[in-house]
């Protein structure tokens, strides 16, 4: 036989084959495929660290529907979350960030194409039934308890979680609210190295170094660290998420929406504050906004599909029960940007 006629032969086979599996090789898997019995696949989930309690249930709802996987949570702030993957190059197969807008400015093009945002949350100054001055502090005057002798009260690092620079933003956006221009002074730069300043009717805080005193302003690198610190009577008061605080019953403070980063209505108010905080060798700034929570899988993915199918979970009705249970409004439908797959192209209304 020529050789020509091998090669017909060859690919008339290859064709047979192909038309035989229904697929072309090249198409992406719809669902995911199960792993082989007595195998086990490990999926990792890179998270902010406030979004551990809906997505220890989401976990537990995507293991019982695919036997022989186990669901991995790296909870972390959003910030060194989305490090790990593009300084460090970790693998994960999810990546969930408090704040959206890391996705699109920190791993787009490069690491991840696509992005899904689901959840809202609103910042609150959650404390416990033992804390100093609990049955006094209002949304009236918690800046002026915050200032008492003895209160201890923190926040989360500016430098690797969104909450932590959200906090000094909320605390900056009081002033014009409550018509008194001392309270970031009083609260934050005289019990730490962060500084403010302004130009042009937008107000910057400098916290790329913060050191805190320790004494009166404690900050850690989670705001979820806090939460403990709190309930073990280490803290009086701490800055966190309103679902943060509604899963680890805490008490707290619900701030009017013209401070508390939760508002659409407000956004034009909230962008009148900035945070710089480090990156790499330099400083980054990030731009005060209303508070949306992010999701990708990664290029770097070692499971996409699976890392798929807990998005799918995420934003299906199962999840967004979850969120609301929790205390953290869903997105519904959430809204899908750049090359979404498929599969969760149902799911979400796509802008852009």
């Amino acid at each position: 036989m020529r050789p020509r006629h091998l090669s017909a032969l060859l690919c008339l086979l290859v064709a047979a084959a192909v038309l035989f599996c229904g697929c072309t090789g090249t198409e992406e898997p719809q669902t995911p495929v199960p792993p082989a019995p007595g195998d086990s696949v490990q999926v990792k989930i890179f998270h902010a660290g406030s979004l551990t309690g809906p997505f220890e249930k989401v976990k537990a709802e995507l293991e019982a529907e695919h036997p022989g996987v186990t669901v991995l949570l790296e909870p972390a702030g959003s910030v060194d979350c989305v490090k790990k993957i593009t300084e460090n190059g970790k693998p994960a197969d999810v990546l969930a960030s408090a704040d959206y807008a890391l996705i699109p400015e920190m791993m787009m093009p490069e690491h991840a194409d696509w992005y899904v945002t689901f959840a809202k949350n609103r910042m609150v100054l959650a404390y416990s039934s033992e804390s100093k001055y609990a049955d006094e502090i209002t949304a009236e005057n918690w800046y002026e308890i915050l200032d008492r002798d003895g209160v201890r009260w923190g926040f989360s690092d500016p430098n690797a979680d969104p909450c932590g620079y959200r906090a000094p933003m909320v605390i900056q956006l009081a002033e014009e609210y409550y018509g008194d221009d001392t309270i970031f002074e009083t609260l934050v730069s005289a019990h730490s190295n962060i500084a403010v300043t302004e130009e042009d009717g937008v107000y910057t805080i400098h916290a790329s170094d913060p050191k805190p005193d320790g004494a009166t302003l404690t900050i850690r690198p989670k705001s979820v660290e806090l939460v403990q610190m709190v309930q073990a009577g280490g803290l009086d008061y701490a800055w966190e998420y309103r679902s943060v605080a509604v899963q680890n019953d805490l008490q707290f403070i619900e701030l009017p929406e013209e401070i508390d980063l939760s508002a659409v209505e407000f956004a034009d108010t909230y962008a009148t504050v900035q945070t710089e905080a480090k990156e790499g060798d330099g400083t980054t700034l990030y731009v005060g906004s209303p508070i949306v929570f992010g999701l990708t899988v990664p290029e770097i993915a070692e499971h996409p599909d699976l890392g798929i199918a807990f998005a799918e979970m995420l934003i299906s009705t199962t999840g967004q029960e979850i969120l609301i249970a929790d205390g953290q409004p869903p997105i519904i439908p959430a809204d899908g940007y750049g090359n979404v797959p498929d599969v969760l192209k149902p799911l979400v209304e796509m802008k852009g």
